[in-house]
């Protein structure tokens, strides 16, 4: 008799914190599934596109003779460009950014460049 009361009372105990985990998992159930062609914009594209985009933007900087000394990085990521390295002035940060601006493809520039230590 006391074992039957002691298997019920674990099986409530069982019960009572199961019960909420089924009941928040079934809510989780996917209702239809939908096939969809990839579309052109894939990871794929983008590592494509950005290494182009990283090309160009070094190719533009290369292209300027006063910028094409200085030590600088170019990493880009679905369209945002980070420079980063050293320039002599502010007017030399100010022509590297007007440059890679003007690059086809550059949607936001992040800039990491300092100017180097004189």
């Amino acid at each position: 008799m006391q074992n039957a009361r002691y298997l019920t009372s674990r099986l409530l105990i069982v019960a009572m914190f199961a019960l909420p985990v089924f009941m928040l998992t079934s809510g989780c159930v996917s209702t239809s599934t939908v096939t969809t062609r990839p579309s052109p914009n894939t990871s794929a594209t983008f590592a494509t596109d950005d290494a182009a985009l990283a090309g160009r933007v070094k190719q533009a900087l290369a292209a300027d003779p006063a910028l094409r000394a200085l030590p600088m990085s170019v990493a880009t990521y679905r369209g945002v460009v980070q420079l980063s390295g050293y320039v002599d002035s502010d007017a030399q940060m100010q022509q590297v950014l007007a440059v890679t601006r003007a690059v086809p493809g550059v949607q936001f520039l992040s800039n990491e460049l300092q100017l180097r230590p004189q």
